[in-house]
């Protein structure tokens, strides 16, 4: 069982990460020298990714749908919506900051799958690959106001009104294939 996979070049840097991720809360990470493996890798869903700024924007088709489980190994914080750790920090200001992302992960949810239901997500994928409602309905043997009903429900839960609003929302939180075709 995974906890963390740390994407760094430098093995030194990702054996020292490795240390305190490992000593100081307990996660079993493995390390991986480069993005070139990222397709066959299969750690848990929950997993953090702490990865640098080149390998991040290098495979960003790969991180921007988990970015709320990616840490950029990074002395600025490059982007608002992803947690950052700067790597040439005191041991005692990386080992907080990893603590703070740690507690903060434990205390929010996972808003497409803690907050949706599993119809929900398949409408709002189904909207996000561009089928109308009709085609929705047809697709997954369902009435017409029911698909309404759960559209209502979805634009409820995450305030989304917009069909081009649940293709991005589905597009950053892994529900679509961003290569996927659209209708």
């Amino acid at each position: 069982m995974t906890d963390a996979v740390i994407i760094e070049r430098d093995t030194l840097r990702a054996i020292g990460l490795k240390h305190i991720l490992t000593g100081m809360f307990g996660l079993r990470p493995i390390i991986v020298s480069g993005i070139d493996c990222l397709d066959r890798l299969n750690p848990d869903s929950s997993a953090l990714y702490f990865v640098g700024v080149d390998d991040f924007v290098a495979a960003l088709d790969f991180f921007m749908p988990r970015r709320q489980s990616v840490v950029l190994l990074s002395p600025v914080a490059i982007r608002a919506d992803v947690q950052s750790v700067d790597p040439s920090a005191p041991e005692s200001v990386i080992i907080d900051t990893v603590g703070a992302i740690l507690r903060r992960r434990e205390e929010s949810s996972e808003p497409v799958r803690g907050s949706l239901s599993q119809r929900e997500i398949d409408v709002l994928r189904l909207v996000a690959l561009g089928y109308i409602n009709k085609e929705i309905a047809d697709e997954l043997s369902i009435s017409l106001n029911t698909v309404l009903s759960h559209r209502k429900n979805i634009t409820a839960k995450l305030g989304i009104r917009s069909a081009s609003g649940f293709s991005f929302y589905a597009l950053m939180n892994g529900l679509i294939d961003p290569s996927a075709p659209r209708r």
